[in-house]
């Protein structure tokens, strides 16, 4: 049954040996779940590894637009429908000139084991295209959005595929999206998620997430008699994920001493406080300027330019939330000697696979994104769940829902981890219990 696994690898590379993210994220849950295959062969003989890695259906398009200048300006867009097993698909949109089928494949696959984790009945998918927000009017990113969703949606539906923000695609770009949905289907349903609060959205989604991410980390501590309270956390990145995850840190009584973004990193030894996180929210948000401009304004910080938070400071926790491969193994070393006890990502893969393999030698709790950063997908599908029943919980409703859903995510990972002769590992706990749900499914369905 090994031999199965670095089969269906050693295929996989040989069909798509450029798409090094998909390549890296299909090795890392495959090589997790050779105990589970090793131990029961229907998933072999049923060729569920091999039909898991194939997307059901992808979508790609040209999104032609014209600029406030009226030149005509070309991008590419995509959707990749990557398994409906267990709910329709169900996964973010990127617009970011790194975005290529590969990374969307990398993203699509990952999602659905994290939506498999929520427990609610949504299948995985992801989308987007190279096209970038930054610099742009608002009324250029309305006319993208508008050519974009002229072609998406043919193919998406409340039922059928449910997309929603990621980087590049915030609360602006979701509205200008839904409106021109709504206006070609003439239909008002829940077909996004992230929606404006007047108009179908969900309290608490904004910083579900970022929320999702420490609810995670707290319960890996709690297994150690551990708490946020009194520690200090690096927190890559300043967008909505890392926002939240500093309110969250600050209302458990850590101290929060980086934010960066891709120019660098803001080191503030005095930490990030209520005031101050408002401060970089209407920078980030509103302003849309870099975080610079933090140290700029608060005179005892320190500003690095291109450097990344790890390793700057000492912090027992870290919450990478920036980007994929963003903790290299350079990273993982200098955050451990700087007394990192605990690692959740808030970004998808931001750890690369030498970076997760030091952090489990040295056994520090290491939260995967599929399982720490979950809770913005699980709030996502509360939206859904609200739209269908055209209600609107309460903030602290949402809130307890997601927090029992995070602290089922990690018993889910915990649990299976040990079942598996890996107590601590959430890597394979993750991997495992996602796989099994999704897999046991395609199997019931038949050969689809």
């Amino acid at each position: 049954m090994a031999g199965y696994v670095s089969e269906v690898l050693g295929n996989l590379e040989k069909k798509v040996y450029w798409e090094k993210e998909f390549l890296q994220a299909a090795a890392e849950v495959l090589n997790s779940i050779k105990v589970l295959v090793e131990k029961d062969s229907k998933y072999k003989e049923h060729r569920i590894l091999e039909r898991v890695l194939e997307p059901e259906r992808v979508i790609m398009f040209r999104v032609p637009w014209q600029d406030d200048n009226g030149n005509v300006q070309v991008n590419k867009g995509f959707r990749v429908e990557f398994n409906s097993a267990i709910g329709p698909y169900k996964g973010g949109l990127r617009f970011h000139p790194t975005v290529n089928l590969g990374v969307l494949k990398f993203l699509g696959f990952e999602q659905m084991f994290k939506n498999s984790l929520t427990g609610l009945p949504m299948g995985g998918g992801k989308g987007g295209s190279d096209f970038d927000p930054k610099g742009k009017t608002d009324n250029e990113v309305m006319r993208f959005c508008q050519s974009f969703m002229s072609e998406l949606f043919r193919h998406i539906g409340a039922n059928t595929d449910v997309p929603a923000g990621d980087i590049g695609v915030g609360g602006r770009e979701i509205g200008y999206l839904f409106g021109q949905y709504k206006r070609l289907k003439n239909i008002y349903e829940g077909v996004l998620t992230g929606k404006g609060l007047n108009w179908g959205g969900s309290l608490i989604r904004c910083e579900a997430t970022g929320y999702g991410t420490v609810y995670f980390a707290e319960e890996m501590l709690k297994t150690k008699g551990e708490l946020f309270k009194h520690k200090r956390v690096a927190i890559s990145g300043s967008g909505n994920v890392a926002q939240y995850a500093v309110e969250k840190c600050i209302e458990y009584g850590a101290k929060v001493v980086t934010l960066s973004d891709s120019n660098g990193t803001i080191l503030d030894e005095d930490g990030i406080d209520s005031e101050k996180l408002a401060y970089i929210m209407d920078l980030k948000n509103c302003k849309r300027c870099r975080i610079k401009d933090y140290a700029a304004k608060y005179k005892r910080a320190k500003y690095f330019e291109g450097k990344k938070p790890w390793g700057l400071a000492e912090a027992e926790i870290a919450l990478p939330c920036a980007t994929q491969n963003e903790v290299d193994h350079k990273d993982a070393k200098a955050l451990v000697d700087n007394g990192c006890i605990c690692v959740a990502e808030g970004a998808n893969m931001p750890s690369t696979p030498e970076a997760v393999e030091y952090f489990i030698k040295k056994k520090i709790f290491f939260g995967p994104g599929k399982a720490a950063n979950a809770g913005g997908v699980a709030t996502s599908g509360l939206e859904m769940s609200q739209n269908s029943m055209r209600l609107a919980w309460s903030r602290e409703e949402v809130d307890n829902k997601l927090h029992t859903i995070m602290i089922n995510i990690h018993k889910a990972a915990k649990d299976a981890a040990e079942e598996f002769g890996t107590p601590g590992n959430y890597v394979n706990g993750a991997n495992i219990a996602g796989f099994r749900k999704i897999a046991d499914s395609m199997l019931d369905q038949g050969l689809v």
